[in-house]
């Protein structure tokens, strides 16, 4: 389903991150619930900055993204949009209540508890990786990742969804665990790599990562440049 500037759903979304953050911005799990349930959407992009104006936090008090709005309602947080796309619309929520409740089940635990120590190995490897302690901190987080990827490759065993079929529980396990490939991390756990690989591999993924991908046509602002560099600075002398 491709963006409309006409759609009665708008998400809120950067016109430029930095190269390593492209991909990864989280109105992509966004876009990608839209996809699976053949909902059209605009997008209002965001300069470098505008997320933290008033105009933005009316709607996000914490001044990120994305934001969905549609009609009267403003949502923020991807875990309650995509949450609410999944009850409003069929396709990625069972019918029965078991199975909606295993669902929803499945999404917090990507969001509660797998994904944390793997914002703590972002944070490691990239926000701070020029700062003293990061290289320290290192091993304690990559421990973290390990034991929550065990635990939930035993979990998911030979089956291709952690709830059976597709739903919201694993677009979002799918979305949290992405981030990981390439780094090595998830090499022990093939059966967890190959689940990534299969959400990836749907046609709605990759609609919504080619349209976010196709968005990022602004600039960084001077400041952006300057931290940067000064981040690239650190991490070469700790090389």
């Amino acid at each position: 389903m491709p963006v409309d500037p006409n759609a009665p759903i708008t998400v809120t979304a950067y016109d430029w991150v930095p190269d390593f953050a492209k991909g990864e911005v989280r109105d992509l799990r966004v876009r990608w619930a839209l996809e699976e349930v053949g909902q059209p959407y605009a997008v209002r992009f965001l300069e470098q900055g505008q997320q933290k104006a008033p105009a933005h936090r009316a709607l996000q008090p914490f001044g990120q993204v994305p934001t969905y709005e549609k009609g009267d309602l403003t949502l923020f947080e991807s875990g309650a949009i995509v949450w609410h796309i999944a009850e409003r619309f069929d396709g990625l929520m069972p019918r029965e209540p078991r199975g909606r409740a295993k669902a929803l089940e499945w999404l917090f635990a990507a969001l509660n508890t797998v994904e944390p120590p793997i914002s703590d190995y972002a944070i490691a490897t990239i926000f701070e990786a020029g700062e003293p302690w990061a290289a320290q901190r290192l091993p304690s987080v990559e421990a973290r990742i390990f034991q929550r990827l065990e635990e939930a490759s035993e979990r998911l065993g030979d089956a291709d969804w952690f709830t059976g079929t597709f739903t919201v529980g694993d677009l979002m396990m799918v979305s949290v665990l992405r981030p990981l490939k390439g780094t090595g991390l998830l090499d022990p756990y093939p059966s967890l790599a190959r689940y990534v690989t299969r959400g990836t591999d749907r046609p709605a993924f990759r609609q919504a990562l080619a349209d976010q991908m196709a968005g990022f046509t602004g600039s960084p602002p001077p400041e952006v440049d300057a931290w940067l560099a000064e981040m690239e600075a650190k991490k070469g002398k700790l090389a």
